[in-house]
């Protein structure tokens, strides 16, 4: 049964992102504050923004830089990451944000795989972010340090260059706009391939969902080279006329005295963020009387602790719900109706079609007239789908299936009222911190140890709600049956030698075999029960 949206369509104009945000910018407009770098107070108008955006990609297009190229982009929440991201698709070009965590290897593998041909990043990032772009062949005419590190192009120096945004013809609905990279449901990063169409719809399917006004200041601090930041905080704020309040990295104290001194409206979270607002004293001490509504998104927010946040700030908590192939927003209870329950994620957005389907049956779950249905399988279809993953038709194909239905790996349930509630994961990945992390990286990393012989990752929970990654490992023995010498925290180093931050090994129990079923996979749940 195919379930709509209870929200009236919205139009969906063809045009580029580009052309949305800063298209129609009026006088009135182009002298508002549109970024504000919340550690130093540094603003820049809507004006100086689309200037710059302009400067930025005549001076790609003076590099050769343009429609059919990829550009990668690593750097954190500042003011410049919204010029050189636009900038990149004003010149025509595709831009594949990069996870500012990443190793430099991450960054080869990346470079490699979306085919850029250019990286622009910051000093801070540089030392991983220009080697891994060095192992993949580039020069260093081919790296814009972005604030100036003496040995490559700094963004200064391309605006202070003149050049005049170049003339481009592109087919919105099917130009790639941006290439960030997903484990979709499971496996290794793979790109995915969104439009222009994509991030047009996807902004204005939420525009009147989540109360912000022209100069309401919002805050920026979830990254926006994720696509929950590069959507949600970034173009949904830039096409409402928001002050958008950057924060390069989260830091309580520094996210609480941007609420405090810029008199922030709205904040954009996840539930780590969620969890210290519930229960840090420092919250106590600052003055957040400001906030009217805060967004969840990420990764799914209890009930419980969603009610903490809102009694202890006096605010609305909302929760939204998405994946980076959805561009990411499908689901989201609009902020002002108390209609939907906390936990839930609401009814589907505008111009959204949604379905629960038995994974074991491939039928759809019957939707009652009263009540609670049985849990599915959220299939979801809409403007915002992505076009599919790069070079990749196999995982595109079992994603996106019969008649653009996308299947998003999520178990839900659906209220005869009209919202649906996340129950469980079909899909094998560990979301830490928000982060996706993929079992399978993790167990190929792994196999490579010399004194293991099998592994399985899983994702366990926490007692604050979190879920960690957690390594069953099986010891090497050898012919002689005697068991090589290993213990946790060595594995827990080497794993953490080799990856981000965030995809560390947090937990390692040694098994003496890793269940599996007669095709091999590995058999999650059992070592999820565990005790």
């Amino acid at each position: 049964m195919i379930i709509e949206s209870p929200h009236a369509p919205v139009e969906i104009p063809k045009v580029s992102i580009y052309e949305l945000l800063f298209g129609s910018l009026s006088t009135e407009d182009a002298a508002r504050t549109a970024l504000i770098e919340g550690e130093t107070g540094r603003e820049i108008s809507y004006g100086t923004l689309k200037r710059n955006v302009d400067l930025f990609a005549g001076a790609l297009a003076a590099r050769g830089i343009g429609v059919g190229d990829t550009v990668a982009l690593m750097a954190p929440n500042i003011p410049e990451f919204v010029v050189a991201f636009h900038g990149i698709l004003r010149s025509g070009a595709t831009a594949t944000t990069v996870n500012s965590m990443y190793t430099a290897g991450d960054v080869t593998k990346q470079i490699k795989a979306s085919g850029a041909t250019l990286l622009v990043t910051v000093k801070a990032l540089a030392e991983r972010a220009v080697s891994g772009a060095e192992d993949a062949g580039f020069s260093s005419e081919h790296i814009i340090v972005m604030d100036d590190d003496g040995e490559h192009p700094s963004l200064e120096a391309l605006l202070k260059e003149r050049h005049p945004a170049p003339e481009i013809t592109i087919d919105p609905d099917e130009h790639i706009a941006v290439l960030p990279f997903s484990s979709g449901t499971t496996g290794t990063p793979k790109g995915v391939m969104l439009t222009h169409r994509n991030l047009v719809a996807n902004t204005c399917q939420i525009q009147n969902l989540i109360p912000v006004r022209p100069g309401s200041p919002i805050q920026a601090v979830l990254p926006m080279f994720h696509i929950y930041g590069l959507t949600v905080l970034m173009h949904f704020g830039l096409f409402k006329r928001a002050q958008v309040v950057t924060m390069a990295s989260f830091d309580l104290e520094q996210f609480l005295r941007i609420i405090q001194d810029h008199a922030i409206e709205v904040s954009f979270i996840a539930p780590p963020i969620a969890v210290a607002l519930a229960k840090h004293p420092l919250v106590d001490t600052y003055d957040t009387h400001s906030l009217t509504s805060i967004l969840c998104g990420a990764a799914p927010l209890d009930d419980a602790t969603a009610r903490l946040v809102s009694d202890r700030l006096g605010c609305e908590v909302g929760q939204g719900y998405g994946m980076t192939e959805l561009s990411p927003v499908s689901h989201l209870a609009p902020f002002g109706d108390g209609t939907y329950p906390g936990g839930s994620i609401g009814p589907a957005i505008p111009n959204v079609e949604s379905r629960l389907v038995d994974p074991a049956t491939g039928e759809d779950i019957e939707v009652p007239a009263q009540g609670e249905s049985a849990a599915g399988e959220i299939w979801v279809r809409g403007p915002m789908v992505m076009k599919g993953y790069l070079n990749n038709t196999e995982a595109t194909d079992a994603t996106i299936v019969e008649e653009d239905w996308l299947r998003t790996g999520d178990i839900a349930t659906y209220h005869s009222d009209g919202w649906f509630t996340v129950v469980d994961r079909l899909k094998e990945l560990i979301k830490y911190k928000g982060y996706q992390v993929p079992p399978a990286e993790l167990e190929a990393l792994l196999l490579e140890h010399e004194n293991i012989a099998d592994a399985a990752v899983v994702g366990v929970p926490t007692a604050d709600g979190e879920e960690i990654p957690k390594a069953f490992v099986v010891l090497r023995t050898d012919a002689d049956g005697a068991q090589a010498e290993l213990s946790a925290q060595e594995v827990m180093d080497y794993v953490a030698s080799r990856v981000a931050p965030y995809k560390k090994v947090r937990e390692v129990e040694f098994i003496r075999e890793v269940p599996k079923s007669r095709t091999g996979k590995i058999l999650r749940r059992e070592l999820k029960s565990t005790p």
